[in-house]
């Protein structure tokens, strides 16, 4: 698991030093021109020192962590989400059409699951 978080980390650094030039981009091969256009992806991870809260409680943060999805999806800044199947430290995946990392960081951090401290 260690080493998959240093992957996680240099690759998310190589991708936001490359993340410097413009949102779309042309890449040509022989005679075929790709239009290539940047997203940004993060993973929801498990907090070791959630706070204890009674079922009810995690269902009502469940819930609105899904809304809150949903919410972005229909505006088209969420291109994709889900949880992971099995029960490791990633919890899931998000993927966002935004224009920068700080917007991206800013979606992340107002879902209801990460302001409640129930995932980082």
């Amino acid at each position: 698991m260690k080493n998959l978080a240093v992957l996680i980390a240099l690759t998310l650094f190589v991708f936001e030093a490359s993340a410097q030039g413009p949102r779309e981009f042309e890449m040509k091969e022989g005679d075929t021109t790709y239009v290539m256009k940047r997203y940004y992806m993060g993973f929801l991870m498990r907090v070791a020192d959630k706070p204890e809260l009674d079922s009810a409680k995690v269902m009502e943060i469940q819930q609105a962590h899904q809304d809150y999805m949903s919410a972005n999806a229909k505006t088209g800044t969420l291109l994709i989400a889900g949880p992971f199947g099995d029960d490791g430290d990633m919890r899931g995946i998000v993927i966002y059409d935004v224009a920068t990392k700080a917007e991206a960081d800013s979606i992340i951090s107002n879902d209801p699951a990460v302001k409640a401290g129930r995932l980082a």
